[in-house]
C-alpha cells in the first residue's frame, strides 16, 4: 500500500478527498521525526507513543486546516510539540499538587564495518543520548530537529513557533553545551540517536489507523 513517489501535498490532497488509508503514508515517512520532537520533552516511552498517537489523530482529524502553502512536515511537528508540551505542563502541576507546592528539579559510510566499530557508535549514540538529555528542553529539541533530523532553520521556526533568529541562538547554545569534541565524534552515530525502529513504527500506526476506523465506523 505503500507509495513513497507520492509526495506530501499529493497524499494530503487524496486523503482529503477520501483515500483516508492513504495517511499511514505521512505517518511511517515522519514517525521518526515526530518520535524525536516528542522525545526532547518526555522521557517516559509509552507517554511518548501516546503523544504521537493524539499527533496523527488530531492531524489527521484536522487535515482541513491545514494552509496549502504550509509545509506537511513542519506542521505535525508543531502539533507534536504543542501536545507534548501540555503533556510536561500537566504532569508538572500534578507532581506540584502532590508535593505541596514545593519546586521540581529541572530537567536533565558505505564501507563494510567491523562488529567493534559498530559497538562503538551505538555506545556513542547512547553517550550522545545522555548528553542530549542534560540540555534543556528548548535547547535540545532544536539540536534535534535541526541537526540530526535535517530540518531548516526555517521550518524549526515554524514548528516551534519562534523566529529564525532564537532558533540560530538555542543551537548554537546546544552546541556549546555538547561540547565540540563530542560532536565531532558523534557524526557516525547520530543517525541511531532516539531511533525510532520499524517495530515501535508499526504499532504506532496500527494503532493510530484503528482509531481512525473507529471514528469513520461511529459516522456510519
Amino acid at each position: 500500500m505503500m507509495l513513497p513517489t507520492l509526495d506530501d501535498d499529493r497524499v494530503v490532497t487524496r486523503v482529503r478527498g477520501g483515500d483516508r488509508g492513504l495517511f499511514e503514508v505521512l505517518m511511517r515517512r515522519y514517525n521518526q521525526r515526530i518520535y524525536r520532537a516528542v522525545r526532547s520533552f518526555l522521557r517516559d516511552e509509552a507517554e511518548v507513543e501516546d503523544v504521537m498517537q493524539q499527533t496523527y489523530l488530531r492531524a489527521f482529524l484536522h487535515l482541513d486546516q491545514l494552509a496549502e502553502t504550509a509545509k506537511v512536515s513542519a506542521w505535525l511537528v508543531r502539533i507534536a510539540i504543542h501536545l507534548a508540551i501540555d503533556r510536561v505542563r500537566q504532569r508538572r502541576r500534578l507532581a506540584e499538587s502532590e508535593l505541596g507546592g514545593d519546586d521540581l528539579p529541572a530537567g536533565k559510510g558505505d564501507e563494510m564495518r567491523s562488529p567493534e566499530a559498530e559497538l562503538s557508535d551505538r555506545e556513542l549514540a547512547r553517550f550522545l543520548e545522555a548528553a542530549l538529555e542534560d540540555l534543556p528542553e528548548l535547547y535540545r529539541v532544536v539540536f534535534l530537529l535541526r541537526e540530526i533530523e535535517g530540518m531548516s532553520t526555517e521550518e524549526v521556526a515554524t514548528a516551534l513557533d519562534v523566529s529564525d533568529s532564537v532558533v540560530k541562538v538555542r543551537l548554537h547554545r546546544a552546541k556549546d553545551r555538547l561540547k565540540k569534541g563530542l560532536l565531532a565524534r558523534a557524526g557516525r552515530a547520530a543517525p541511531d540517536v532516539f531511533a525510532f525502529r520499524v517495530p515501535r513504527c508499526d504499532r504506532v500506526v496500527a494503532a493510530v489507523l484503528g482509531r481512525i476506523a473507529s471514528l469513520e465506523a461511529e459516522k456510519d
